[in-house]
């Protein structure tokens, strides 16, 4: 299928699109991870007050290795946070931390959205290798119900992503309100730059989707068209 031209048709604009969202989010915090921030608190500084002031006691925070690998894991309660973030007392490293303790607040709140999306993942996980291996069988075996199931099973991608938006989107309200609430951000320049890392992060899901669904819709082509044959 990597071959055939119709999925080239489909895929190039996305791959044109998650190009142009990674350099942007690299560009971002490039240029806010140069900008110290006046309180001159850390990521982790930044933080742990924030989890004092949010009553997030049980919350735990971690390194992580590599560039942008933060994340929340709601498994263990555990934030993690790279070095560049959690040692960094940069702009960017503050927004990044605060969208991540965002995720935190989400879990402790039992935020609907986020329980959803986790309801997704045992889904998600087992179409995304399921999914493609039924279409190719129903379309070499010339079954057609097949393929059409591994469509739907394959599908659960589109909605994961989808349902990731207003999770992601949510995080990062919470982070700006906190960050600038608690006076660890403390001018409309830094505000601007926290706005500015976080709407490029945001972005990055929305190529994600956008990839997801065409993706989604090449496979609904080959089997249609095969269907018509």
């Amino acid at each position: 299928m990597f071959y055939d031209m119709n999925y080239l048709i489909f895929m190039i604009p996305a791959f044109i699109l998650m190009g142009i969202t990674s350099w942007y989010v690299r560009h971002a915090y490039s240029k806010w991870s140069r900008v110290r921030s006046s309180s001159g608190l850390t990521g982790v500084d930044a933080t742990r007050r924030l989890i004092s002031v949010n009553g997030l006691t049980s919350l735990q925070i971690q390194g992580t290795p590599g560039q942008l690998t933060d994340h929340y894991d709601p498994r263990n309660k555990t934030l993690f946070l790279s070095n560049g973030v959690g040692n960094g007392n940069s702009v960017a490293a503050l927004a990044i931390a605060a969208h991540e303790l965002g995720h935190a607040q989400q879990d402790a709140e039992d935020y609907l959205p986020m329980r959803f999306r986790g309801f997704l993942v045992p889904m998600v996980n087992i179409g995304s290798n399921l999914g493609w291996i039924l279409i190719l069988a129903g379309l070499f075996l010339n079954l057609t119900g097949l393929a059409w199931l591994g469509v739907l099973f394959f599908s659960g991608g589109a909605l994961f992503a989808l349902a990731t938006l207003p999770v992601e989107f949510d995080a990062s309200a919470r982070a700006k309100r906190m960050l600038a609430n608690s006076g660890i951000i403390q001018s409309e320049e830094e505000m601007r730059g926290v706005r500015n890392v976080l709407n490029a992060a945001a972005l990055t899901y929305v190529a994600g989707l956008v990839t997801a669904v065409l993706q989604l819709l090449y496979y609904v082509s080959l089997v249609s068209g095969r269907s018509r044959d």
